[in-house]
Protein backbone atom coordinates (compact mmCIF):
# COMPACT_ATOMS: atom_id res chain seq x y z
CA UNK A 1 0.00 0.00 0.00
CA UNK A 2 1.11 3.51 -0.78
CA UNK A 3 1.25 5.89 2.52
CA UNK A 4 1.79 9.37 3.01
CA UNK A 5 3.04 10.33 6.42
CA UNK A 6 3.30 14.28 6.73
CA UNK A 7 5.79 15.20 9.26
CA UNK A 8 7.21 11.83 9.30
CA UNK A 9 10.64 13.00 10.36
CA UNK A 10 8.92 13.91 13.78
CA UNK A 11 8.55 11.86 16.75
CA UNK A 12 5.28 10.11 16.14
CA UNK A 13 5.70 10.23 12.61
CA UNK A 14 8.73 8.48 12.50
CA UNK A 15 7.69 5.65 14.48
CA UNK A 16 4.52 5.55 12.28
CA UNK A 17 7.32 5.55 9.21
CA UNK A 18 9.31 2.68 10.36
CA UNK A 19 6.56 0.44 11.58
CA UNK A 20 4.53 0.83 8.14
CA UNK A 21 8.15 0.15 6.17
CA UNK A 22 8.32 -2.68 8.19
CA UNK A 23 5.11 -4.12 7.19
CA UNK A 24 6.13 -3.86 4.01
CA UNK A 25 4.31 -0.74 2.57
CA UNK A 26 5.45 2.14 0.25
CA UNK A 27 5.77 4.97 2.63
CA UNK A 28 6.29 8.65 1.43
CA UNK A 29 7.50 10.94 4.20
CA UNK A 30 7.09 14.62 3.94
CA UNK A 31 9.03 16.90 6.09
CA UNK A 32 10.03 20.44 6.70
CA UNK A 33 12.49 19.75 9.21
CA UNK A 34 11.51 22.49 11.60
CA UNK A 35 14.25 23.44 14.40
CA UNK A 36 11.24 23.68 16.96
CA UNK A 37 13.55 20.86 18.68
CA UNK A 38 16.52 19.24 17.57
CA UNK A 39 16.66 18.37 13.94
CA UNK A 40 19.59 15.54 14.75
CA UNK A 41 16.54 13.46 16.16
CA UNK A 42 13.90 13.67 13.34
CA UNK A 43 16.99 13.04 10.74
CA UNK A 44 17.91 9.81 13.60
CA UNK A 45 14.23 9.15 12.89
CA UNK A 46 14.82 9.05 9.24
CA UNK A 47 17.81 7.40 9.06
CA UNK A 48 15.91 4.68 11.21
CA UNK A 49 12.83 4.27 8.86
CA UNK A 50 15.49 3.65 5.78
CA UNK A 51 17.35 1.20 7.81
CA UNK A 52 14.27 -0.99 8.13
CA UNK A 53 13.13 -0.30 4.39
CA UNK A 54 16.47 -2.17 3.37
CA UNK A 55 15.72 -5.08 5.15
CA UNK A 56 11.93 -5.21 4.15
CA UNK A 57 10.03 -5.36 0.97
CA UNK A 58 8.95 -1.92 1.95
CA UNK A 59 10.19 1.44 0.53
CA UNK A 60 10.86 4.59 1.93
CA UNK A 61 10.99 7.98 0.53
CA UNK A 62 11.46 11.36 1.80
CA UNK A 63 10.37 14.54 0.56
CA UNK A 64 11.81 17.75 2.53
CA UNK A 65 8.75 20.42 1.85
CA UNK A 66 6.26 21.77 3.80
CA UNK A 67 2.38 20.85 4.62
CA UNK A 68 1.71 24.32 3.55
CA UNK A 69 2.85 24.27 0.26
CA UNK A 70 -0.14 23.17 -1.61
CA UNK A 71 1.47 22.02 -5.05
CA UNK A 72 3.72 19.29 -2.85
CA UNK A 73 0.69 18.02 -1.00
CA UNK A 74 -1.89 18.11 -3.90
CA UNK A 75 1.21 15.90 -6.05
CA UNK A 76 1.87 13.53 -2.18
CA UNK A 77 -1.84 13.48 -1.60
CA UNK A 78 -2.22 11.95 -5.26
CA UNK A 79 -0.03 9.14 -5.13
CA UNK A 80 -1.31 7.76 -1.90
CA UNK A 81 -3.95 5.13 -0.66
CA UNK A 82 -3.47 6.49 3.10
CA UNK A 83 -2.88 9.51 4.28
CA UNK A 84 -1.52 10.00 8.06
CA UNK A 85 -1.23 13.83 8.65
CA UNK A 86 1.03 14.17 11.50
CA UNK A 87 2.85 17.67 10.60
CA UNK A 88 2.13 20.18 13.18
CA UNK A 89 3.41 22.90 14.79
CA UNK A 90 3.81 21.69 18.29
CA UNK A 91 4.07 23.13 21.44
CA UNK A 92 1.97 24.54 24.23
CA UNK A 93 4.17 26.93 25.49
CA UNK A 94 5.84 27.76 22.14
CA UNK A 95 2.06 28.87 21.05
CA UNK A 96 1.73 31.40 23.60
CA UNK A 97 4.42 33.30 22.68
CA UNK A 98 3.49 33.21 19.11
CA UNK A 99 0.15 32.09 17.99
CA UNK A 100 0.12 32.80 14.47
CA UNK A 101 2.23 29.96 13.67
CA UNK A 102 0.53 27.05 14.67
CA UNK A 103 -2.93 28.63 13.10
CA UNK A 104 -0.74 28.31 10.00
CA UNK A 105 0.97 24.91 10.02
CA UNK A 106 -1.68 23.27 12.05
CA UNK A 107 -5.05 24.73 10.41
CA UNK A 108 -3.76 25.74 6.98
CA UNK A 109 -1.73 23.01 6.27
CA UNK A 110 -4.38 20.27 7.28
CA UNK A 111 -6.60 22.34 5.33
CA UNK A 112 -4.02 21.57 2.33
CA UNK A 113 -4.64 17.82 2.83
CA UNK A 114 -8.27 17.66 2.97
CA UNK A 115 -8.49 19.46 -0.19
CA UNK A 116 -5.69 17.51 -2.09
CA UNK A 117 -7.80 14.25 -0.18
CA UNK A 118 -11.33 14.75 -1.67
CA UNK A 119 -9.85 15.59 -5.02
CA UNK A 120 -8.24 12.20 -5.04
CA UNK A 121 -8.91 8.40 -4.83
CA UNK A 122 -7.41 8.13 -1.32
CA UNK A 123 -8.96 5.80 1.14
CA UNK A 124 -8.61 7.40 4.38
CA UNK A 125 -7.29 10.15 6.31
CA UNK A 126 -5.84 10.07 10.14
CA UNK A 127 -5.40 13.55 11.62
CA UNK A 128 -3.49 13.56 14.34
CA UNK A 129 -5.13 15.93 17.25
CA UNK A 130 -4.53 16.14 20.91
CA UNK A 131 -6.05 16.26 24.10
CA UNK A 132 -5.31 20.25 24.44
CA UNK A 133 -8.21 20.09 22.76
CA UNK A 134 -10.32 19.81 25.96
CA UNK A 135 -8.62 22.50 27.98
CA UNK A 136 -10.23 22.87 31.76
CA UNK A 137 -12.15 19.63 32.77
CA UNK A 138 -15.34 19.65 33.75
CA UNK A 139 -15.06 15.76 34.80
CA UNK A 140 -12.60 12.91 34.46
CA UNK A 141 -11.88 10.95 32.73
CA UNK A 142 -12.10 12.82 29.51
CA UNK A 143 -14.62 11.52 27.40
CA UNK A 144 -15.53 12.95 23.25
CA UNK A 145 -18.28 14.37 24.14
CA UNK A 146 -16.25 16.90 27.11
CA UNK A 147 -16.71 20.37 26.24
CA UNK A 148 -13.75 21.23 24.52
CA UNK A 149 -12.09 24.70 25.54
CA UNK A 150 -8.99 24.79 24.94
CA UNK A 151 -6.27 27.34 27.38
CA UNK A 152 -3.72 27.80 24.33
CA UNK A 153 -4.04 28.41 20.64
CA UNK A 154 -2.10 25.34 20.13
CA UNK A 155 -5.28 23.38 21.35
CA UNK A 156 -7.44 25.66 19.58
CA UNK A 157 -5.67 25.07 16.15
CA UNK A 158 -5.60 21.39 16.75
CA UNK A 159 -9.65 21.64 17.45
CA UNK A 160 -9.88 23.63 14.41
CA UNK A 161 -7.51 20.84 12.66
CA UNK A 162 -10.20 18.03 13.92
CA UNK A 163 -13.11 19.52 13.14
CA UNK A 164 -12.35 20.35 9.95
CA UNK A 165 -11.73 16.34 8.90
CA UNK A 166 -14.89 16.23 10.56
CA UNK A 167 -16.50 18.26 8.06
CA UNK A 168 -14.78 16.94 5.24
CA UNK A 169 -16.19 13.47 5.84
CA UNK A 170 -19.47 14.86 6.79
CA UNK A 171 -20.17 17.15 3.83
CA UNK A 172 -17.99 15.69 1.12
CA UNK A 173 -17.41 11.92 1.98
CA UNK A 174 -13.86 11.64 2.42
CA UNK A 175 -13.02 8.95 5.32
CA UNK A 176 -11.29 11.05 8.18
CA UNK A 177 -10.42 9.96 11.56
CA UNK A 178 -9.14 12.30 13.80
CA UNK A 179 -6.81 10.72 16.98
CA UNK A 180 -6.59 12.88 20.26
CA UNK A 181 -3.19 11.83 21.30
CA UNK A 182 -2.61 12.08 25.18
CA UNK A 183 1.07 13.10 25.71
CA UNK A 184 3.08 10.61 23.53
CA UNK A 185 6.25 9.73 25.23
CA UNK A 186 9.17 6.68 24.11
CA UNK A 187 12.19 6.55 22.44
CA UNK A 188 12.99 9.39 20.51
CA UNK A 189 10.49 11.76 22.02
CA UNK A 190 11.00 15.63 21.92
CA UNK A 191 14.01 16.33 24.44
CA UNK A 192 11.30 19.36 26.20
CA UNK A 193 9.11 17.08 27.74
CA UNK A 194 8.48 16.07 31.34
CA UNK A 195 9.89 12.87 31.41
CA UNK A 196 12.90 13.97 29.20
CA UNK A 197 13.63 16.57 31.67
CA UNK A 198 13.37 14.31 34.92
CA UNK A 199 15.16 11.02 33.26
CA UNK A 200 18.06 13.24 31.80
CA UNK A 201 18.41 15.20 35.22
CA UNK A 202 18.68 12.10 37.21
CA UNK A 203 21.47 10.24 34.86
CA UNK A 204 23.61 13.72 35.62
CA UNK A 205 22.70 12.86 39.60
CA UNK A 206 20.54 16.05 39.72
CA UNK A 207 16.79 16.81 41.21
CA UNK A 208 14.11 16.78 38.37
CA UNK A 209 12.67 20.44 38.27
CA UNK A 210 8.18 20.66 38.38
CA UNK A 211 7.15 23.30 37.08
CA UNK A 212 4.05 23.98 39.11
CA UNK A 213 3.22 22.65 42.36
CA UNK A 214 3.27 18.99 40.58
CA UNK A 215 -0.36 18.05 41.29
CA UNK A 216 -1.43 18.64 37.85
CA UNK A 217 -1.71 14.78 35.82
CA UNK A 218 -1.21 13.64 33.03
CA UNK A 219 -2.11 10.86 31.20
CA UNK A 220 1.38 9.74 29.51
CA UNK A 221 0.84 7.22 26.03
CA UNK A 222 3.57 5.15 24.87
CA UNK A 223 4.47 5.20 21.55
CA UNK A 224 3.65 1.93 20.75
CA UNK A 225 0.34 2.10 21.64
CA UNK A 226 -0.12 5.00 19.35
CA UNK A 227 1.68 2.74 16.95
CA UNK A 228 -0.84 -0.06 17.10
CA UNK A 229 -4.18 2.49 16.88
CA UNK A 230 -2.99 3.92 13.93
CA UNK A 231 -1.88 0.85 11.87
CA UNK A 232 -5.33 -0.06 12.47
CA UNK A 233 -6.86 2.67 10.60
CA UNK A 234 -5.14 1.79 8.06
CA UNK A 235 -7.50 -0.94 6.86
CA UNK A 236 -10.48 -0.92 9.19
CA UNK A 237 -13.44 1.98 8.23
CA UNK A 238 -15.15 1.60 11.98
CA UNK A 239 -14.06 4.85 12.90
CA UNK A 240 -14.43 7.01 9.74
CA UNK A 241 -15.76 10.40 10.44
CA UNK A 242 -14.95 9.90 14.30
CA UNK A 243 -13.11 11.34 16.86
CA UNK A 244 -10.96 8.70 18.96
CA UNK A 245 -8.93 9.56 22.05
CA UNK A 246 -6.04 7.52 22.45
CA UNK A 247 -4.77 7.47 25.85
CA UNK A 248 -3.62 4.88 28.33
CA UNK A 249 -5.93 5.18 30.94
CA UNK A 250 -2.65 5.28 33.34
CA UNK A 251 -3.38 8.90 34.84
CA UNK A 252 -0.34 9.97 37.49
CA UNK A 253 0.88 13.31 39.06
CA UNK A 254 4.10 15.14 37.65
CA UNK A 255 4.90 15.07 41.39
CA UNK A 256 4.51 10.85 41.08
CA UNK A 257 5.80 10.79 37.46
CA UNK A 258 9.61 12.33 39.32
CA UNK A 259 9.23 9.81 42.28
CA UNK A 260 9.19 7.02 40.17
CA UNK A 261 12.05 8.31 37.87
CA UNK A 262 14.14 8.96 41.04
CA UNK A 263 13.56 5.65 42.00
CA UNK A 264 14.80 3.97 38.58
CA UNK A 265 17.80 6.09 39.07
CA UNK A 266 18.34 5.00 42.74
CA UNK A 267 18.28 8.49 43.71
CA UNK A 268 17.60 10.12 47.02
CA UNK A 269 14.10 12.14 45.82
CA UNK A 270 14.98 16.09 46.18
CA UNK A 271 12.85 17.65 43.90
CA UNK A 272 13.19 21.41 42.69
CA UNK A 273 10.04 23.79 41.71
CA UNK A 274 9.69 26.69 39.48
CA UNK A 275 7.15 28.87 37.94
CA UNK A 276 4.43 26.74 36.13
CA UNK A 277 3.74 27.54 31.97
CA UNK A 278 0.77 29.40 31.01
CA UNK A 279 -1.27 27.47 28.58
CA UNK A 280 -0.42 24.12 30.46
CA UNK A 281 -3.90 21.71 31.12
CA UNK A 282 -4.33 21.47 34.65
CA UNK A 283 -5.39 17.99 33.95
CA UNK A 284 -5.31 15.14 31.59
CA UNK A 285 -7.06 11.68 31.70
CA UNK A 286 -8.50 9.37 28.85
CA UNK A 287 -11.34 7.73 28.18
CA UNK A 288 -11.25 5.18 25.84
CA UNK A 289 -14.17 3.11 25.62
CA UNK A 290 -15.14 4.56 22.28
CA UNK A 291 -11.80 3.69 20.74
CA UNK A 292 -12.23 0.60 22.25
CA UNK A 293 -15.34 -0.39 20.98
CA UNK A 294 -14.82 0.59 17.22
CA UNK A 295 -10.99 -0.29 16.01
CA UNK A 296 -10.27 -2.27 19.26
CA UNK A 297 -7.66 -0.04 20.52
CA UNK A 298 -6.18 -1.31 24.00
CA UNK A 299 -3.40 0.15 25.73
CA UNK A 300 -0.34 -2.45 26.42
CA UNK A 301 1.95 -0.31 28.28
CA UNK A 302 1.39 1.18 31.83
CA UNK A 303 3.69 4.10 32.98
CA UNK A 304 5.87 2.22 35.13
CA UNK A 305 6.68 -0.01 32.36
CA UNK A 306 6.73 2.64 29.87
CA UNK A 307 9.76 4.67 31.88
CA UNK A 308 11.27 1.94 32.66
CA UNK A 309 11.89 0.73 29.01
CA UNK A 310 12.93 4.36 27.66
CA UNK A 311 15.48 4.23 30.54
CA UNK A 312 16.65 1.43 29.37
CA UNK A 313 16.69 3.33 25.77
CA UNK A 314 17.83 6.56 27.26
CA UNK A 315 20.84 4.46 28.73
CA UNK A 316 21.69 3.33 25.58
CA UNK A 317 21.67 6.33 23.61
CA UNK A 318 22.45 8.58 26.40
CA UNK A 319 25.78 10.44 25.17
CA UNK A 320 23.70 11.29 21.66
CA UNK A 321 20.65 12.41 23.41
CA UNK A 322 22.00 13.92 26.11
CA UNK A 323 23.83 16.42 24.01
CA UNK A 324 20.60 16.91 22.68
CA UNK A 325 18.75 17.67 25.83
CA UNK A 326 21.07 19.29 27.80
CA UNK A 327 20.07 22.51 26.91
CA UNK A 328 16.77 21.95 28.48
CA UNK A 329 17.70 19.86 31.24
Amino acid sequence: MQVLVTGGAGFIGGHLAESFVHDGHDVTVVDNFDPYYEVAIKRTNVSEARETAAKTDGSYTLVEDDVRNESTVSRLVAEADVVYHQAAQAGVRASVEDPKKPNEVNVEGTLNVLEAARSSDVRRVVLASSSSVYGKNHYLPYDEAHPTTPVSPYGVSKLAAEQYARTYNDVYGLPTVALRYFTVYGPRMRPNMAITNFVTRCADGKPPVIYGDGQQTRDFTYIDDVVDANRTLMTSDAADGEILNIGSTDNISIERLARTICDAFDQPLNLEYDERYRGDAEHTHADIGKARALIGYEPSVTIDQGVRKFIDWYRSNRAWYRSLTKATA
